[in-house]
């Protein structure tokens, strides 16, 4: 049975191409040349967002570099005390919006240091799948399309990003009592 459904959703990707290319071909389409239209446009967007992308690592490398995170973690802590954050898990909520590779090493220790069934794992677990990479998703998608002004956006994630961190440590109090 475990078999059969690996064999089954391995073969959905390629299947759903033969599909299209298939209907293409009925309909008397040039789908290659579509294919090839394609990825050229797909080249131009990978160009036009590269320095973005480009300025957005090199920013989260400094801030990782210059121990700015520890400074920023230290900072905050009266607030993280009042909102019951555990200290441990206040470096996943500062590199989280920045860069979700680097939250994912940040995640990795937390899980690998308390475990995943203990309050600080449990906490770090929900904010890393209710949170966002903000300024990351922010600079390609906004980049992509060339705007400069986000307006509220990013205000409006920053506060769905710190209600979730709330609801996540409310939501582990809860679960554990």
């Amino acid at each position: 049975m475990i078999l059969m459904f690996n064999y089954i959703t391995k073969s959905i990707i390629p299947i759903i191409v033969l599909i299209i290319i298939t209907y293409g071909m009925i309909k008397g389409r040039k789908v290659y040349d579509w294919f090839v239209e394609g990825a050229k446009d797909g080249l131009k967007v990978c160009v036009n967002i590269f320095p973005y992308l480009l300025a957005m690592i090199i920013a989260v490398q400094i801030f990782r570099e210059a121990n700015l995170l520890d400074m920023l973690n230290n900072a905050i802590a009266p607030l993280c005390k009042l909102i019951d954050l555990p200290k441990e898990v206040v470096p996943l909520v500062l590199i989280k919006p920045l860069s979700g590779s680097g939250a994912m090493g940040v995640f990795t220790d937390i899980l690998k240091n308390y475990g995943a069934d203990t309050p600080i794992g449990l906490v770090a677990s929900v904010i890393m799948g209710t949170t966002e990479t903000i300024f990351y998703t922010v600079t390609v998608y906004f980049g992509a399309v060339k705007i400069k002004k986000t307006r509220h956006t990013v205000w409006a994630a920053i506060m769905a990003d710190m209600s979730a961190i709330i609801m996540a440590i409310l939501m582990v109090k809860v679960l554990i009592l």
